[in-house]
């Protein structure tokens, strides 16, 4: 029976050993928070890595210690008798460097200036996030996991570790993601990325010593991404062209209501549901300046631009001619693959694509193309057949580790 892991406080931990990165330079002692669901057991064989996407964090599950509302992002996955069992596995979540949630970061006083990194926050890349992790996985004296997994962005780093440390990944589950952007996936980060940087108050991302935060350019930024994860049909459904307000004549005084309807007047031939302004009218409007605002008040800017950035470079196949099936030609764990039919921004074509590939270098792999109208955001909804389905794969690893 599926229950709540209830209240989980994260952990701090601090790496002192410097963590060479792609580009080259070097990040010296840094912090990665921490949080852990379920038991370890004794052979230490029963743990699962759960990697986030974009703006998600370490909290995968539970409610916050310190604030009662913070429900983990992958609540409805991960718990006693969820589809990620935490009374069988011992789950991992953590914090990307790089990040605004506690991990070392653009936020982050650099010891060597006593002030926030900023704009000199090194860039960094999902294998520098792996590589990281690995670390953590060390501390806690984990030789390999029982499953790495990840949905979007998580899913890429979970294909990545069944890459860079295949003697390490019993399964690897990627749900949700792509071996690589697209172009137009690009462009859709970078004019996130360019509403950022022209914000007056961004001041080249060092905004922190100016007391300001450059709210307008992440608004926007959200604004664009929110689009992205929506399906039309879901956006149809949930919005359609519903006036948020429209104000009419009642007795020669101006009354406000809300018109539901497609906003083509009262049927006499005036139009009095528009108001003719660039104000919010219509419900769609509505909601994204209020994500929009909500998503300001606790990401960090230089984080966006961060996160954003290592999704464009991840691309596995780059130093090996474009051949993904070579890239993937010494991994050792077994995959299951999750697409969503109405996800246009990692569309199941790309899964497809990993998939393809696999089955090329005779990995065993399990594919999966769920009908659901909601998106890329369908990978962190509650859907019957998506959760029955990873519920029964993890019911085939927990039957391999003996748990």
């Amino acid at each position: 029976m599926e229950s709540s892991i209830g209240i989980v406080t994260p952990q701090r931990m601090h790496f002192a050993e410097p963590l060479p990165l792609q580009n080259g330079s070097t990040l010296a002692g840094y912090d990665l928070m921490v949080e852990t669901y379920g038991e370890l057991n004794a052979d230490r064989s029963n743990a699962v890595l759960v990697c986030h996407a974009l703006n998600a964090s370490h909290h995968v599950a539970g409610i916050a210690a310190d604030n009662p509302k913070d429900v983990g992002w992958w609540d409805n996955m991960v718990g006693p008798g969820k589809p990620l069992d935490t009374d069988r596995f011992f789950v991992i979540g953590v914090n990307n460097l790089g990040s605004c949630f506690g991990s070392t970061g653009p936020m982050s006083l650099d010891e060597a200036t006593g002030t926030p990194y900023g704009a000199r926050f090194p860039v960094v890349t999902v294998e520098d996030w792996v590589n990281a992790q690995a670390r953590v996985a060390d501390a806690f004296g984990i030789q390999k996991f029982a499953a790495v997994m990840g949905g979007s962005l998580g899913g890429m780093q979970a294909l990545a570790w069944s890459i860079m440390y295949p003697e390490r990944v019993g399964h690897c589950l990627v749900i949700a993601s792509t071996p690589k952007l697209s172009a137009q996936n690009i462009a859709f980060n970078e004019v996130a990325r360019s509403a950022i940087l022209s914000d007056p108050d961004f001041h080249g991302g060092n905004y922190y010593a100016h007391g300001v935060v450059p709210r307008r350019g992440l608004r926007v930024a959200r604004m664009i991404g929110h689009i992205t994860y929506l399906s039309d049909e879901d956006m149809a459904t949930k919005f359609g062209r519903a006036l948020r307000r429209a104000e009419t004549l009642v007795d020669g005084v101006k009354a406000a209501g809300k018109e539901n309807g497609t906003g083509n007047g009262n049927g006499n031939g005036q139009d009095d549901a528009y108001r003719f302004s660039f104000d919010v009218e219509f419900e769609v409007e509505s909601y994204l300046r209020y994500q929009g605002d909500k998503f300001a008040e606790y990401f960090d800017a230089n984080t966006y631009l961060l996160i954003t950035r290592a999704l464009d470079y991840f691309d596995p196949a780059r130093t090996v001619g474009g051949n993904l099936a070579k890239a993937l030609s010494h991994t050792t764990a077994k995959y299951l693959i999750v697409s969503f039919t109405t996800d246009w921004r990692f569309a199941p074509t790309r899964s497809r694509e990993i998939v393809k590939a696999l089955l090329d270098t005779r990995r065993t792999v399990s594919y999966a193309e769920i009908d659901a109208p909601h998106g890329h955001d369908a990978f962190l909804l509650t859907d019957s057949r998506y959760h029955n389905l990873v519920r029964a794969y993890y019911e085939r690893i927990a039957r391999e580790v003996g748990v």
